[in-house]
């Protein structure tokens, strides 16, 4: 998997506790050893993470060894990107993107009071 250095790595079998039972929202990317952009993506992430500490919670999962979480949320390209918020997933993302529209397309997720439906 393409490692983005700060981000951890969850599974199947921590999924409900890091991401569904996060305090805070958490953004998901789905990424394989073999995608290119997910590659690209690992300094963003890494940025990301730093950056918004406290605020927002970034994790990756590895769609080859993480099966049941892959399938159960429908991903089927990757990088995917999934926010989730109070154990639910708000939207998802498919594709490398900038940093910059990265945090455009989270904006409403990181102000604090606001919902994303």
């Amino acid at each position: 998997m393409s490692r983005a250095s700060g981000v951890p790595e969850v599974t199947d079998a921590d999924f409900g506790e890091e991401v569904i039972g996060a305090e805070l929202p958490v953004l998901v990317e789905f990424t394989a050893d073999w995608c290119p952009p997910c590659r690209q993506m690992a300094p963003v992430l890494s940025a990301l993470a730093a950056e918004e500490e406290g605020r927002l919670k970034v994790v990756q999962l590895n769609v080859d060894a993480n099966p049941d979480t892959t399938n159960a949320y429908k991903v089927l390209s990757m990088p995917t990107f999934m926010v989730f918020r109070d154990g639910e997933p708000l939207r998802s993302m498919v594709g490398a993107r900038p940093k910059r529209r990265l945090l455009e397309e989270l904006a409403d997720v990181l102000r604090p009071g606001t919902t994303t439906r």
